[in-house]
């Protein structure tokens, strides 16, 4: 799976990080603010320290929540300001806004399986599907499933977008183009 996802919702559903390549970065890392560190480091533990430092409580679930009596505080204390542990300086979101993004050694890997993936099923029955790609990047999975579609005559583009189903009129007669609200088409696809 490639993805211009930050938001970690893939691995919050199960998905198998090793089977992901989220090329825009992750929110479930941070990079330090030093550029010459080129490492990730998981967040979850920082972030749930954070939400209590807030004055969110858990619920039975485990999850958190504002309770009616809970004082939120929108802060946390300075103490909690995450440094990296490896060079001190403070820390950011992996997210690819500007140079200093951080491809790390899992982003590396990820990003030569996808390839391989591609290399190995090259000219075979391929179905390549987007699922809400936008038009903020359309250069990292939209445009390239059209021209491996175009390239491969075996191959079919799938579209599944709100608001933005479209495809090229050179791949009409192989592709799949549905509007509409992607959580509401893939549950009538699975009855």
């Amino acid at each position: 799976m490639i993805t211009t996802n930050v938001d970690h919702c893939f691995q919050k559903a199960g998905i198998d990080r090793d089977r992901l390549f989220y090329t825009q970065g992750d929110y479930g890392l941070f990079q330090s603010t030093n550029a010459g560190n080129r490492r990730t480091y998981e967040n979850e533990e920082w972030i749930m320290q954070g939400m209590e430092a807030q004055g969110f409580m858990r619920n039975a679930a485990g999850k958190f929540e504002a309770t009616q009596s809970s004082l939120l505080k929108m802060e946390i204390p300075a103490d909690l300001i995450p440094k990296c542990p490896d060079d001190g300086a403070e820390m950011t979101m992996n997210l690819r806004s500007d140079d200093k993004f951080v491809e790390d050694e899992g982003w590396h890997k990820a990003s030569a399986a996808y390839l391989d993936f591609l290399k190995m099923h090259a000219g075979q029955h391929v179905l390549f599907l987007e699922i809400g790609v936008g038009g903020n990047t359309p250069v990292i999975i939209k445009y390239p499933f059209w021209q491996m579609t175009n390239d491969n005559e075996n191959a079919v583009y799938a579209c599944l977008n709100y608001s933005e189903a479209c495809c090229p009129r050179q791949i009409e007669d192989r592709s799949i183009v549905i509007a509409g609200d992607s959580g509401e088409v893939i549950k009538q696809l699975l009855l």
